[in-house]
C-alpha cells in the first residue's frame, strides 16, 4: 500500500523510503535490456558495478522532496549523482514513474474516492494587494530615473539642443 497509516510509533522523514513502501516499489524498477543473442564479456576490473536499486530510488525521492540539485545529493549516501541522474532518466523514459503514480491514484481511489467526474484547478497570477505596503521599495530600482526630487535651485538641467551638433 502506497498511503498505508502504517505504525504510528516508527517516524520516516519525507525523503525517506521505507520499507513498506520499498516492496511496492521494487517490482516496478525497470530491469536492464539486453540482448539475449549478444553474448557480454566483462572485462575483470572493468567499469563500475551497478548502483543498489534501492539507493538509486532513496535519491530520487530526496531530490524530488528537498529540491536540491542533482550535483548536491549527497555521495556517501547515495552514490554519484551523475549515475542517479541517468537512471532516473532511464526510469522515467521506461514510464516506471507514470506506473508508480497510476497506482497511487488507484489506491488512493480505493481508500478514499476521487470524484472524477469533476475536477478543477485553480491559480492567480495576481500580485498580493498588500506587498508594496509590507515589503517597502523593491532595491532592484535604486537609480532609476522616475520619482526624483526636483533640483533645490529652481528648474531642473536641459540641454538647449537634443543632440550633439558635430559639423
Amino acid at each position: 500500500m502506497l498511503f498505508s497509516s502504517g505504525d504510528k510509533h516508527m517516524s520516516v522523514k519525507s525523503w525517506e523510503v521505507s520499507d513498506a513502501f520499498w516492496e511496492i516499489v521494487e517490482p516496478l524498477i525497470p530491469k536492464p535490456k539486453r540482448d539475449r543473442e549478444k553474448q557480454y564479456k566483462r572485462n575483470v576490473g572493468g567499469g563500475r558495478k551497478p548502483l543498489d536499486p534501492r539507493a538509486v530510488f532513496s535519491a530520487i525521492v530526496y531530490v524530488l522532496r528537498t529540491g536540491i540539485q542533482w550535483k548536491a545529493l549527497p555521495i556517501g549516501l547515495y552514490g554519484s549523482p551523475s549515475a542517479v541522474h541517468r537512471y532516473f532518466r532511464e526510469w522515467e523514459q521506461a514510464g516506471f514513474f507514470l506506473e508508480l503514480w497510476q497506482r497511487g491514484l488507484s489506491e488512493y481511489d480505493d481508500m478514499e474516492g476521487i470524484a472524477w467526474e469533476w475536477q478543477s484547478i485553480d491559480g492567480s497570477m495576481n500580485k498580493a494587494p498588500l506587498a508594496q505596503e509590507s515589503s517597502g521599495r523593491n532595491p532592484t530600482d535604486r537609480g532609476k530615473k522616475r520619482n526624483k526630487a526636483p533640483y533645490p535651485r529652481g528648474r531642473a538641467w536641459r540641454p538647449v539642443v537634443n543632440r550633439r551638433d558635430r559639423g
